[in-house]
């Protein structure tokens, strides 16, 4: 049977229109119905609009070198009917002129146009792909309109495109329709993802949003990879041997599709190459005959037990779940396994609940891929944190109000009464009602970080940047109140969350990482330097001046009380009021009276001296009245005995001698009472020693 490229060169020209068609009614469905995916499936059928163009063309010169042949045939068959004019052989290569046009063709024009085909679906789809990444979600299907009517021509377009697939890869197992088989795997590509818009605008139509997302992204994705494959087979093809009068097959014939389209080539190579390698018929035994005949049962059982997984949510500890029915709020999924029925109808969604998360407020942290200091281990080596370095990768500064305003729109100096400084905030947070975040706004840690940065913009346009006095009980962004404002903006944060209704809790804000610019970082710290040693000098006159106070009183508070009425009993007396003197001086005298210290001990020597005094004085008195007695009694006596007191007191230092002599002084006797130490030889009894 002579079969003819000409049925095939009708084909591709019959799939040229229609893929025009196919494209313009995409583009009209995308226009009406709002959603960007049906875009995405327009140009996509475009890129089948360049592949039968190719495909007509390379048909169409096959056919005329087809015909040339027969004539060529013809030619040869009526050899005796040569005409004087022109030889035999030059008429043989008039007629083969077709058939090296089609050789060129296949040899240069198909594999430019590959190149072509991968290019445009390459830059088409990576193109759609950053456009939907720098877009929000609800982009993808805004202002979605008339959804059911849409997908259902969407539905029209699947299913004649997937005849024509079946129709044009039958065609194409034989040899002179081969090239078919690029047509019919980019209509099987079409009528999959037409049919899956199709349904994805079903859902979408009972607010079932989530499979036209997984679309609009599944049409830029599969255009990605299959102009790579078309532009890796350009290159395959570069390096593929040439077998005279074996087929060659187009780079943008995809062989990912074909694999879809012709399941049973694969299974033929596969038991080809199994009976190659044990060397007998492998495809001929009865188990390999059973997963033939039980391979696409088996693939759709296994289909249906993964999406009946979907009814299977497991939540670990320290997480909740939210489970939706019909796009709706249904229960919230504590720790564990439960059910739920299958997606879409019911939706699963898992928060760390118990988790301690946070939003950056003035910074961005660094990139992974940036340069970071590590050690031998690889460990990252921290680095001190200087106000003249940048610290993240992004720092945003922070406008605050500068001190010493005058309300005039100018400083006294004639600057602008503001300033500037970073702020880089970490705020930690934890969801405490899982169903206000959720649900309350459409991002809801979007809200909380615009809440923080209101919050903080708006309280640093009131606050100081640097507290002179030390324990003022006054906050600051950068000075001694700086854990005030902390707790003060942190407690504006929390109040603002919970008049939102977004369900968290602030566990910490961290206040020290805002600093002045790093271009002003030197002139700062000499500045904060001045007020630090101003401080300090103030905290070393406190010191003192509360040891002192506690050595005089005990303590300083005791000290404010013997102050307080020492000032109240002044004035008092100023005053002249006695009444008011006498109980003031009854209260003060107990106040000192119960203090310790210095004053108490003053208080005790003072009595202790009055006691001494007095009791002197007592005795004095005393001793002065006997005195008169005795001496009344026997003056002489009397005198005798002051006299020798007198001499006691006076020679009780002094080495006395008693010399004892007749009248006429011839016999003088020496006593020396000196006490003895040591007995001497003239002291010995000698008749008790003999």
């Amino acid at each position: 049977m002579n079969i003819s490229s000409k049925r095939a060169k009708n084909v591709a020209l019959a799939s040229l229109g229609l893929s025009i068609i196919f494209f313009v009614c995409t583009m009209l469905i995308g226009i009406f119905s709002g959603a960007i995916a049906a875009f995405a499936l327009s140009w996509q059928i475009l890129a089948g609009v360049l592949i039968f163009f190719v495909l007509a063309v390379q048909l169409h010169q096959q056919s005329l070198a087809e015909r040339e042949k027969l004539e060529k045939g013809q030619l040869e068959r009526a050899k005796d009917s040569n005409t004087i004019f022109q030889s035999d052989a030059n008429r043989m290569a008039m007629f083969e002129s077709a058939q090296k046009q089609l050789a060129i063709l296949e040899k240069w024009f198909i594999p430019i146009f590959g190149v072509v085909i991968a290019a445009y679906q390459i830059g088409l789809g990576l193109f759609l792909f950053f456009s939907l990444k720098s877009s929000d979600t609800g982009a993808l299907f805004r202002d979605l309109s008339a959804p059911r009517l849409h997908s259902v021509f969407l539905v029209i377009i699947a299913f004649v495109a997937f005849l024509l697939s079946r129709y044009m890869t039958g065609m194409s197992s034989e040899r002179k329709w081969k090239p078919l088989r690029a047509g019919g795997s980019s209509f099987l590509a079409t009528a999959v993802l037409a049919f899956a818009l199709a349904i994805s605008l079903a859902f979408a139509s009972f607010n079932f949003s989530g499979v036209l997302t997984i679309v609009s992204w599944a049409i830029p994705i599969a255009l990605i990879v299959l102009g790579g494959e078309t532009a890796l087979n350009s290159v395959m093809d570069i390096y593929r041997p040439r077998i005279k009068g074996q087929y060659g097959r187009s780079a943008f014939d995809s062989r990912l599709l074909g694999a879809i389209s012709e399941p049973g080539g694969i299974l033929h190579s596969f038991a080809s190459s199994v009976d190659y390698q044990f060397g007998f018929k492998v495809s001929q035994t009865w188990f390999y005959q059973l997963l033939a005949k039980a391979i696409i049962p088996l693939v759709m059982v296994g289909v249906v037990v993964l999406y009946l997984l979907s009814c299977v949510v497991v939540v670990s500890p320290g997480e909740e779940g939210v489970i939706e029915h019909l796009g709706s709020f249904d229960r919230i999924a504590k720790p564990g396994m439960t059910l739920k029925l299958p997606y879409p109808f019911d939706k699963a969604y898992i928060y760390p609940t118990t988790q301690i998360q946070q939003v950056n407020i003035g910074f961005v942290e660094k990139k992974d891929d940036e340069e970071v200091a590590r050690d031998k281990y690889g460990k990252e080596i921290l680095k001190p944190m200087l106000w003249g370095e940048k610290h993240y990768g992004e720092e945003y500064p922070l406008l605050v109000a500068s001190k010493g305003h005058t309300g005039s729109g100018r400083d006294e100096d004639g600057t602008v009464p503001v300033s500037l400084v970073v702020a880089a905030i970490p705020v930690k947070y934890k969801i405490n009602d899982l169903r206000k975040f959720m649900y309350n706004h459409a991002d809801a840690r979007g809200m909380l970080e615009a809440i923080c940065n209101r919050e903080l913009t708006s309280y640093a346009s009131s606050a100081t940047i640097e507290t002179d006095e030390v324990d003022s009980g006054k906050e600051s962004l950068l000075g001694a109140g700086r854990k005030l404002a902390g707790e003060i903006l942190k407690s504006r944060i929390q109040k603002a969350a919970d008049s939102a209704d977004l369900g968290v809790e602030i566990i910490f804000l961290g206040l020290q990482g805002v600093h002045p610019p790093s271009e002003v970082a030197e002139e700062y710290q000499q500045v904060v330097g001045a007020i630090q040693q101003k401080q300090a000098l103030i905290m070393d006159a406190q010191a003192a001046r509360n040891k002192i106070l506690t050595a005089l009183g005990g303590s300083v508070a005791q000290v404010d009380v013997l102050y307080s009425l020492a000032e109240k009993y002044q004035k008092a007396n100023e005053s002249g009021d006695a009444e008011t003197i006498k109980a003031l001086g009854e209260e003060l005298d107990k106040a000192l009276e119960s203090s310790s210290g210095k004053i108490y001990r003053i208080i005790s020597e003072a009595k202790a001296y009055a006691f001494e005094k007095v009791a002197l004085a007592e005795a004095t008195g005393k001793r002065f009245a006997g005195q008169v007695k005795a001496y009344r009694a026997s003056p002489a006596i009397y005198k005798k005995i002051l006299r020798l007191k007198m001499l006691k007191e006076s020679l009780s230092e002094t080495r006395k001698y008693v010399i004892i002599s007749d009248d006429e002084k011839k016999q003088v006797f020496i006593i020396d009472l000196e006490e003895t130490l040591a007995p001497s030889m003239y002291d010995l009894d000698l008749e008790e020693l003999e």
